[in-house]
């Protein structure tokens, strides 16, 4: 799926009440829907990138956490705020340039802990990374 198909990105302030935080807005990351259950996103290779010229490791930590994280406040609205306490993430693909565009399922929602998975794709569809996280779920 190339980028240019996706909805136009969308306003968090608007529609959440929060933005999605100064790094996210650093490395370029958009949402493009964004529920509990289910988020797109995208972030652009180019500004993001390692010393050999290929999308560094971490950036597609960074955008699987920003989407678990405010994937699961959307969950815990009205009850509590969501913080990570664990994530992890397998790269079995790298890119040069373009964009990547994430896609976040929610495996589980419960009343404590919120768990999700990010696979990370190129515009030509080719997985680059798998990332999981699991949030706790923390009374306010």
């Amino acid at each position: 799926m190339k980028r240019s198909q996706l909805p136009e990105p969308l306003n968090l302030e608007a529609l959440v009440g929060v933005d999605a935080g100064k790094l996210c807005a650093k490395m370029g990351i958009e949402f493009h829907e964004l529920t509990a259950e289910h988020s797109i996103a995208t972030m652009p290779v180019e500004g993001n990138t390692q010393s050999f010229g290929i999308l560094h490791g971490g950036a597609y930590v960074v955008l699987g956490e920003s989407m678990g994280s405010i994937s699961s406040n959307i969950h815990a609205a009205g009850r509590g705020i969501a913080v990570g306490i664990e994530i992890n993430a397998t790269h079995t693909g790298s890119a040069k340039s373009g964009y990547v565009i994430a896609e976040c399922t929610a495996l589980h929602l419960g009343r404590t802990l919120a768990t999700h998975e990010i696979v990370c794709r190129d515009e030509e569809g080719r997985r680059l990374s798998t990332v999981r996280i699991t949030n706790i779920i923390k009374t306010v």
